[in-house]
């Protein structure tokens, strides 16, 4: 039986630009989506925040134009500047219905952003 669940994901790029955040997002998501199994028809939505220093294009827009997922409902946000926080970093939380157990579900952090959650991160 299917349940709602939000899965998390991070990743980092080296620099503000088109080429590196397009191909960390679609890395991050494909990663996401293998891993747990994913299926377009059952997201509710995906939210996504970027840091301050991420500016040339919204990871949103790549989901939908690059990956397809032009039917779902997305957010982009900026993230919250903490002191000392991780810089260049895009972060999704999608919410789904899943049949797996909540314990199962892979929860995917790459990059620099592998030390965000080490508690969360399935490990590839």
């Amino acid at each position: 039986m299917d349940q709602i669940v939000s899965i998390r994901g991070a990743i980092t790029v080296k620099e503000n630009s088109i080429v590196e955040i397009k191909s960390a997002t679609k890395e991050l998501l494909n990663e996401i989506f293998k891993l747990n199994n994913l299926e377009e028809a059952k997201i509710i939505n995906l939210l996504f925040t970027v840091t301050k220093d991420l500016t040339v294009i919204n990871p949103a827009t790549i989901a939908r134009q690059e990956l397809k997922l032009d039917t779902l409902p997305m957010l982009c946000v900026q993230e919250m500047e903490v002191i000392n926080g991780l810089t260049k970093c895009i972060r999704v939380m999608i919410q789904t219905y899943i049949s797996l157990p909540k314990d199962k579900i892979k929860h995917v952090y790459l990059e620099g952003a592998s030390t965000l959650r080490p508690d969360l991160n399935y490990e590839i």
